[in-house]
């Protein structure tokens, strides 16, 4: 196909028709536009609370926190999460949701695995295991108005989950002892068995008593060694335990401790998912996978007949989706590859984890807010919540996707303030992520994410996308926009994007291609075409071409050419005399033509190529006769970036420098260059960023400079036009580190877009933001 500016919408439909091949599977789980809510409303985001900010803690610390399972107090107002790494429970007050407040933590002597609350008092299941085979643990009661330890009763084993039941007589705890992943080959059996405690919870905690009800002997698979997971607890008393490395389901009536029934959580069949971590890394959700155990996790009851399973899978498993049962045990709904392409759609498809578990669907709960009954379903990998309703279980409608903080385990609903927690357990601010509560409230109208979503390709699968590093605007058509993926992902692609549809929608995709061979023919001398006296060797355009003819560069920036086509500026890679870091390639300018085609290589001076390091070009503009390149930072031996100015009509090149901000994060890091847009008569908008995220970001501006009549090797002067971080508010959520993406629109209206890094250390989330129109 080919991507003309401004060419017809009818056109661009018919070319998604005869895209790249990709991405098998039924038509019947694809799922391009979610239903709309019944009552017009929609849950977004509204604060994040970062477990570093605890009473107690603090953002600047490097130690690790974490988030992982969520409770609320009955009134809804203060949440009560566990902390495993810092073995501590944390309080935060949600009187407003907007603006969350810590009120400090409990330590507990162990590591917490669960909390459920019965009245004013938090239960906290803790693992107090010497090992894998002494376990132990512990059921901590505590005041929730005081934060106070009240009682602490012993428990058999190592307990996972703690639920407490509706009438808040018992409380059950899942005591899985798990087994040694690292003893032979992981496997089960290994002694000792898990088991189910039930707690009576009349009078006093000092009066509880607890009741053993055993798992043995149920499950076909590993029957002497059970590992329950978890467990909820309906209306009627009845409990509903997972034995997830058994992949079996067991209910127990709570009050006599028997167990009523029991039976395999079964098989599904993957059709048109990706079962492939390959490297470089290429989304193809074409692949089968017949008789996938379930393995659930996370279970919720929908009634006192149907409950809902996170089907995240363990030892061989994994549905990648979730499972409705009957109390017969009949399934009665199966996503199969609907959640897999819901976060390829949004860009959150995980694709290191495609020969695991995909999007790793890991808990479940049901909630009936008002008279809309709502499924949550949290995808560890992907880092989304999935919104779905569950008034028929058997067709069960998705309704919304939201954003987390990286790594959702525990998910949780306060019906009666209209809000929903999810507890993101990942934690290392050296790799720029904290963990967080993510805070999202029901509201009136549309929801705020996500602000792109791909379109479906001919096959009924979504056009898997993601490590979007930069954007060039159609000249004529103010709602086209253009993107590209940078190295993350082999065979890269530009991509078309239509900013007429709310949220956006990203509705075809391109290869580049080397199909007329000028890229290969830089490994002969240069020819007329190729603007440089050096050559590759053939073991760097081995790994730059493929048998297809599609490549693998480092594209960050992409411009639309003026006589048709595209620029695209490619990063090299590494350092020269870096033993750690070798050169294994260099930067280039490359012009495509409409469909992709490479027609153009253009190369630096070779005294110029002789300094660079790892941090090499990244947006590219053309205007006024010629291309201007951001360098992200200063090459060898010297103190600022280079803008690279090549003029086209001569070919020949002069340099410039950027002076960039100084580093203001708490967290040290960098600040660097990233795309760059004309904004006519040599005056350009760039965006200079820092290397941080969430709570330690603080540069994302946009500055405007003028490159009339600067000389050759001068400094140039910068105006600073906007602060983006009053911009990138909206998320609500932690700041994206890489805001890669900026363009000036046909109807001068700028657009930013930032780079998740392909969901790798990353919570995927793409924020594509309006600007307006800003002044030249």
């Amino acid at each position: 196909m080919r991507f003309r500016p401004s060419a017809a919408k009818a056109a661009l439909s018919l070319a998604i028709a005869t895209l790249i091949a990709g991405c098998g599977g039924s038509s019947s789980n694809s799922d391009p536009t979610p239903a709309a809510s019944e009552t017009g409303r929609a849950f977004n985001r509204v604060a994040s609370f970062f477990v570093c900010n605890q009473v107690g803690s603090s953002c600047e610390s490097d130690d690790e926190t974490a988030a992982e399972i969520v409770a609320a107090s009955t009134d809804g107002m203060t949440l009560i999460y566990t902390n495993s790494p810092g073995e501590s429970v944390g309080f935060v007050d949600i009187t407003d949701p907007a603006a969350p407040t810590g009120l400090g933590a409990i330590a507990l002597g162990g590591e917490p695995t669960s909390v459920a609350v019965l009245g004013g008092r938090a239960l906290v299941a803790v693992n107090t295991s010497a090992d894998f085979v002494n376990v132990s643990g512990q059921l901590v009661v505590i005041d929730i108005a005081s934060r106070s330890v009240e009682a602490v009763i012993t428990l058999a084993g190592q307990p996972d989950s703690v639920a407490v039941s509706p009438d808040g007589a018992h409380a059950v705890i899942a005591i899985e002892n798990e087994r040694d992943e690292d003893l032979g080959d992981g496997a089960p059996p290994q002694a000792p068995a898990g088991l189910v405690q039930i707690v009576d919870t009349s009078g006093a905690p000092a009066a509880w008593t607890v009741r053993d009800v055993a798992m043995t002997g149920l499950a076909d698979l590993y029957p002497t060694d059970p590992e329950p997971e978890y467990v909820d607890i309906n209306a009627d008393g009845k409990a509903v335990v997972t034995l997830q490395e058994n992949n079996h389901l067991v209910l127990i009536d709570v009050a006599s401790g028997a167990v009523t029934a029991d039976f395999s959580a079964g098989t599904a069949d993957l059709v048109g998912v990706d079962l492939t971590d390959e490297r470089p890394n290429r989304v193809s959700q074409t692949e089968t996978a017949l008789g996938v155990l379930r393995e659930p996790d996370g279970v919720s009851w929908l009634s006192t007949t149907h409950f809902a399973t996170a089907d995240e899978g363990d030892l061989n498993g994994g549905s990648r989706g979730f499972t409705i049962f009957d109390t017969a045990g009949n399934t009665v709904f199966q996503a199969g590859t609907l959640l897999e392409y819901e976060s390829a759609r949004l860009g959150h498809y995980p694709d290191r984890r495609s020969d695991a578990k995909g999007n790793e669907t890991e808990n479940a709960e049901y909630a009936q807010f008002g008279d809309d009954k709502r499924l949550l379903l949290c995808s560890e990998r992907a880092s989304l919540v999935y919104v779905f309703d569950v008034s028929d279980p058997a067709a069960p409608v998705h309704l919304q996707t939201l954003p987390a903080a990286l790594g959702p385990e525990g998910v949780l609903a306060i019906p009666s303030r209209g809000l929903v927690i999810a507890a993101s357990e990942e934690d290392s601010r050296g790799d720029a992520f904290r963990s967080a509560l993510n805070i999202y409230q029901l509201q009136d109208g549309a929801p705020v994410y996500p602000t792109l979503r791909s379109a479906d390709r001919a096959d009924g699968s979504p056009i898997p996308w993601g490590a979007l590093s930069g954007l060039a605007a159609d000249p004529t058509d103010a709602n086209r926009v253009y993107a590209i993926d940078d190295s993350f992902y082999a065979g890269n692609r530009i991509f078309s994007i239509d900013l007429g549809q709310t949220p956006a929608v990203l509705d075809a995709e391109m290869r580049i291609t080397d199909a007329a061979g000028v890229l290969a023919g830089l490994a002969v001398p240069a020819a007329a075409d190729v603007d440089a006296a050096s050559t590759f060797d053939a073991d760097d355009l081995a790994a730059m071409i493929n048998a297809d003819g599609t490549v693998n560069l480092d594209p960050e920036g992409i411009a639309t050419a003026s006589g048709g086509g595209f620029w695209i500026a490619s990063e090299g890679a590494g350092t020269v005399g870096e033993a750690a870091r070798p050169v294994t390639s260099a930067n280039l300018i490359l012009r495509t033509d409409s469909a992709g085609v490479i027609q153009q290589v253009i190369r630096l001076p070779e005294a110029v190529d002789a300094l660079q390091v790892r941090f090499g070009f990244e947006g590219v503009a053309e205007s006024d006769g010629g291309l201007v390149v951001a360098f992200q930072r200063a090459w060898a031996g010297e103190s600022n970036p280079r803008l690279g100015l090549y003029d086209l009509a001569s070919a020949t090149w002069s340099f410039v420098y950027y002076p960039l901000d100084t580093v203001e994060s708490p967290n040290g890091g960098w600040v660097g260059l990233s795309d760059i847009t004309p904004l006519g008569n040599n005056r350009f908008l760039l965006v200079e960023r820092d290397n941080q995220a969430g709570p330690d970001a603080r540069i994302k501006r946009l500055y405007r400079i003028d490159l009339a009549g600067v000389a050759d090797g001068a400094t140039v002067s910068k105006t600073l036009v906007r602060d983006l971080m009053d911009d990138l508010a909206v998320t609500a959520g932690p700041t994206p580190e890489k805001i890669e993406g900026l363009t000036r629109t046909a109807s001068g209206e700028v657009v930013i877009i930032n780079d998740n890094d392909g969901v790798n250390d990353n919570n995927g989330e793409t924020w594509l933001i309006r600007l307006g129109a800003i002044a030249n």
